[in-house]
């Protein structure tokens, strides 16, 4: 039954919790239902503007390479290959309920304030319990593990609601935030954003404001030409003929404009759920406050958050090309918007620090991606979902969210497996530190968000 429901996709997926969640909190059946169907239509929206600009992209940026004369074996086929295999796995739902138990009994012992309804996305998580299981064989080991991320992307979750609420202009009773997994990535964005502040403050005085920007500029400064400009410019660099050239430019332009547009139906989706709880937690839990996660796309209407991933693109491209040990060539992961969402709240909009803190942290993305290639491929071949079009020999991967849990469970995984001492002993220290990192971070953003307010 349960494998019957997944099988429906993430859109249907969001519109049945969606609806019952909120009927179950009190709003009324017409509303619930609207709500729902809201979701899945800005879902499927989404996924589909981000599917026309990868397959758009593609041709170009794989002549690029080629005649660049850069050896890149390992293809970026973005996300859908890494869900499929997940969903294709009884694990998952194995993982979906350890993941679901671990956030009611943190809600029910208030350790944390997010209740996750995000459930499709919980391939994110099972990505890395399959990688830990591939290379340890230890389904305890496997189970610590997937238990441990989940309690920080919740927890993770409540440390940014303020950074959310400060850049959508969310007022004090919004309960809206998301647990994606790829925010995984914000302790380490901070840690370059701290250095930043203390070495290179002088960068701020060169900010902007992209929607400042956008009225003052018109037209050219719309989404509409930034769009034109990027898809120009791939197709120049891809040396596409002059009508590919134009319809590159033209489909870049239309998709960023989409962005902005669909990622505001996110928020009228949850809002009468979101408005519900709101006064449940009021009236009856003596002010306690439950936030609701949803899926990333929340914070797409941002202008900034676009404004960096056309500048992220091409340097993403340019960085897999001269980067020591990788071989992915970036495609499907081409937009970074496993990166991009971390970087808006982390910095708060500023558009230059999230440009800088995005090109040193893309080696990252890249690194992992091609440490997982292996395991990917292999799984997918055993599970007869090779993706068609690839030739027999071929390697894929993703350039997908949490590089550094990725390398982790590798790590773990290895150690477990093999007994070594060394990598026993690197295992340790690697985890002291991952939990010493998350310990300072959610202390810092304490202090941030207390900063802010006064």
């Amino acid at each position: 039954m349960f494998e019957w429901l997944i099988n429906l996709g993430g859109p249907a997926i969001m519109f049945i919790i969606i609806t019952l969640l909120s009927m179950v909190f009190g709003v009324k059946f017409s509303k619930s239902l609207e709500s729902g169907i809201r979701m899945a239509i800005a879902l499927t929206g989404m996924t589909a503007v981000i599917s026309l600009l990868t397959n758009a992209l593609g041709p170009a940026l794989k002549d690029f390479v080629k005649m660049s004369g850069v050896d890149l074996s390992v293809t970026d086929l973005g996300w859908a290959p890494l869900a499929v295999i997940t969903w294709g796995s009884i694990y998952t739902l194995y993982f979906a309920f350890i993941c679901t138990i671990t956030n009611l009994v943190l809600l029910l012992f208030n350790k944390t304030k997010t209740l996750n309804v995000d459930l499709f996305n919980i391939w994110n998580i099972s990505v890395l319990g399959l990688l830990i299981e591939y290379y340890a064989h230890n389904m305890v080991v496997t189970s610590i593990f997937v238990i441990g991320i989940y309690i920080l992307i919740l927890k993770n979750s409540d440390a940014l609601k303020p950074s959310i609420n400060h850049v959508l202009e969310y007022d004090e009773k919004n309960v809206t935030t998301t647990a994606h997994p790829s925010l995984l990535i914000a302790p380490f964005v901070l840690i370059v954003d701290k250095f930043i502040t203390k070495f290179l403050p002088f960068i701020d005085k060169f900010d902007f404001n992209a929607e400042t920007l956008n009225r003052k500029i018109g037209f050219w400064g719309s989404k509409f030409a930034i769009g034109v400009y990027l898809g120009v410019f791939i197709g120049i660099l891809g040396q596409q003929p002059l009508k590919e050239v134009l319809v590159l430019g033209f489909t870049t332009g239309v998709v960023l404009e989409l962005f902005a547009y669909i990622g505001g139906w996110f928020g009228s989706a949850i809002e009468p759920l979101s408005n519900r709880i709101s006064d449940l937690m009021s009236s009856r839990l003596r002010g306690r406050k439950l936030y609701v996660g949803i899926d990333w796309p929340i914070l797409a209407s941002s202008a900034e958050l676009w404004a960096v991933i056309n500048l992220l693109a091409p340097i993403l491209l340019v960085i897999a090309m001269i980067l020591p040990g990788n071989n992915v060539l970036p495609l499907g992961g081409i937009l970074l918007t496993i990166l991009a969402p971390a970087l808006l709240l982390i910095t708060r909009g500023r558009v230059i620090r999230m440009t800088l803190i995005g090109t040193i942290l893309i080696p990252l993305f890249l690194w992992a991606a091609t440490m997982i290639s292996e395991f990917l491929t292999n799984t997918s071949k055993s599970m007869g979902e090779f993706p068609s079009g690839l030739s027999k020999g071929q390697m894929f991967s993703s350039v997908d969210s949490d590089p550094i849990e990725k390398m982790l469970a590798i790590l773990i995984g290895n150690a477990w497996d093999t007994l070594d001492i060394k990598l026993i002993l690197i295992s340790i220290v690697a985890i002291i530190a991952y939990i010493s990192i998350f310990a300072w971070y959610f202390k810092a953003m304490k202090v941030k968000d207390q900063d802010i307010k006064s």
